[in-house]
């Protein structure tokens, strides 16, 4: 089969597609014919090793060998393993592949359940839902979750403050239609020319970051969510309240399957929806690591693999 290899750490041009062995499904797994990835950040920086630690996790010197990347994906089931009680041939899925990856090809196998716990090293995998395409549904697995699991830290609820920095991302477009679900009140930082964005989706306030300093101003959070990953906690303090919480991203709640599935029931009930920015070709996934590299997209950057 056919999957994009990431040859050495570096610029998007180390990603070269090359012929590999497809696998096969172990008698827990099921081998899952890929329709759509992402580019997602998470993908971008393990390519860059940034941070330092991923080359402890995935070559100290340069990848493994043939290290495929690709954090999510969407796709139909090929086969099945002898214990798989869950899926069947043809069933529409999408998944969080976890530290294994390999979402850049054109097949992966996952394991159907996996020990509480550790879905996001090992993967998960659920139904997908009935009304999103592959590209779209690409999308939901690791940035969905990721927004989800920093609200559950910080325990959200009705009536809450939150500022969400990079909130016109892929994480801050899900921190917001997430918050609002929950009940909070939502000031979106990010630039003007995606105000319109955000507030469609949820945001009651927005602040333009490049004519603003949000740390300034006087008004104090219950929550500071900084999806971007650019303020540090200290600085945070001026604008949070007394038990105010800041989130980074970092030290999350362990992903449970009922997660995706709840992500899944509120995208099926339109309560949530994945923001599309760009979806490109396998073929093209140069250009799309090139272009979430500038750091400006919105929402999401979807990779077709195979026609839906």
């Amino acid at each position: 089969m056919k999957a994009v290899i990431c040859t050495q750490y570096g610029s998007p041009e180390v990603l070269q597609t090359k012929e590999v062995e497809k696998p096969k499904p172990k008698d827990n797994e099921v081998l899952i014919k890929i329709y759509a990835t992402t580019a997602h950040i998470g993908d971008t920086r393990i390519r860059r090793a940034d941070p330092f630690l991923v080359r402890f996790i995935f070559g100290l010197f340069k990848p493994k060998k043939n290290l495929i990347l690709g954090l999510e994906i969407s796709g139909v089931v090929e086969s099945v393993g002898k214990d798989i009680k869950t899926f069947r041939k043809g069933d529409n899925v999408f998944a969080l592949t976890g530290f294994g990856l390999g979402g850049y090809a054109e097949y992966c196998c996952l394991p159907e359940k996996v020990k509480e716990g550790t879905q996001q090293r090992k993967g998960l995998v659920a139904l997908k839902p009935g009304n999103l395409t592959f590209e779209q549904a690409a999308t939901i697995p690791a940035g969905g979750l990721t927004a989800l699991k920093n609200l559950q830290k910080a325990n959200i609820r009705k009536g809450d403050k939150i500022l969400i920095n990079g909130a016109s991302g892929s994480l801050g477009t899900y921190a917001i239609q997430l918050a609002k679900y929950y009940g909070a009140d939502v000031t979106a930082v990010c630039r003007a020319e995606n105000f319109e964005l955000v507030k469609s989706i949820g945001a009651d306030k927005v602040i333009d970051y490049t004519k603003e300093d949000f740390i300034q101003k006087q008004v104090k959070y219950d929550i500071v969510y900084d999806a971007v990953m650019k303020l540090k906690a200290s600085k945070s303090r001026k604008i949070l309240k007394n038990k105010g919480v800041f989130l980074n991203n970092s030290r999350l709640p362990k992903i449970k399957e009922e997660d995706l599935l709840f992500l899944k029931n509120l995208i099926e009930k339109n309560n949530l929806k994945p923001i599309m920015d760009r979806t490109y070709s396998i073929e093209e996934i140069v250009e799309a690591h090139r272009y979430v590299d500038k750091g400006h997209k919105k929402g999401n950057v979807a990779v077709t693999i195979f026609d839906e």
